[in-house]
């Protein structure tokens, strides 16, 4: 099967929850994953929208979750440094740790995507997505991503 995230809130291509949107609670959904490879040491997700009108929206930014964890609960904590050594970046509105689905109308696809890492990565709490990307690269040993949708 190999490494693959899912949630017990959607599956791939179906509608997020409104509970989990700006319409509902804005809380994080929960995601869990299965089969990382055997030399991961971290983890880090990015969810985000390209179907924003002012280009991708970056909805969630987390990262150095250890090798051992293979899910984030519901309403998964914002706070920059986490007791098990995770941090959360910055989202597009400014603000750590998860922003949910609040399109301004219409359908967007909304990409939670994994990476196993080969390191913890030596950034601060509050990276951007794009900080992130850069730290990253030359160490992502593999990803996978599940998409969902939300309407308004």
């Amino acid at each position: 099967m190999g490494f693959m995230l899912s949630s017990t809130s959607f599956t791939e291509g179906d509608p997020i929850p409104q509970r989990y949107s700006c319409d509902g609670e804005d809380i994080s959904p929960p995601m869990q994953w299965t089969d990382p490879p055997e030399d991961t040491v971290s983890f880090a997700l990015i969810v985000d929208d390209p179907d924003a009108p002012v280009g991708t929206w970056v909805h969630w930014v987390l990262y150095n979750l250890p090798a051992d964890t293979r899910s984030l609960t519901e309403a998964f904590p914002s706070d920059a440094d986490l007791p098990d050594g995770s941090k959360n970046g910055e989202n597009s509105w400014g603000r750590l740790g998860y922003g949910g689905p609040c399109p301004p109308g219409g359908t967007h696809r909304y990409f939670f995507k994994l990476y196993a890492l080969d390191l913890m990565l030596d950034i601060a709490a509050g990276a951007t997505k794009d900080q992130l990307l850069q730290a990253m690269e030359g160490h992502i040993l593999a990803e996978s991503d599940l998409m969902g949708t939300y309407t308004r």
